[in-house]
């Protein structure tokens, strides 16, 4: 099991929470996530055997936010 925190730029309501949760919980091996709009990070718990930082981080990039880093 992996835990990162990713900076996500672009996300500016519930909506853009939602939308970054349900995407990356799509993903095979992903445990938990977490967004915090505030902080704008996307906290991920995952199975490194299943996926990996840039499959989530493309994830996120696919459905229309910036990642800053990873």
């Amino acid at each position: 099991m992996a835990q990162k925190n990713i900076q996500v730029e672009g996300m500016t309501c519930g909506h853009c929470v939602e939308t970054v949760t349900q995407a990356v919980n799509s993903l095979d091996g992903i445990n938990q996530v977490s967004v915090d709009l505030d902080k704008k990070q996307v906290s991920v718990d995952f199975d490194e055997s299943q996926t990996d930082i840039d499959t989530v981080s493309s994830k996120i990039v696919e459905v229309g936010f910036e990642v800053v880093s990873k």
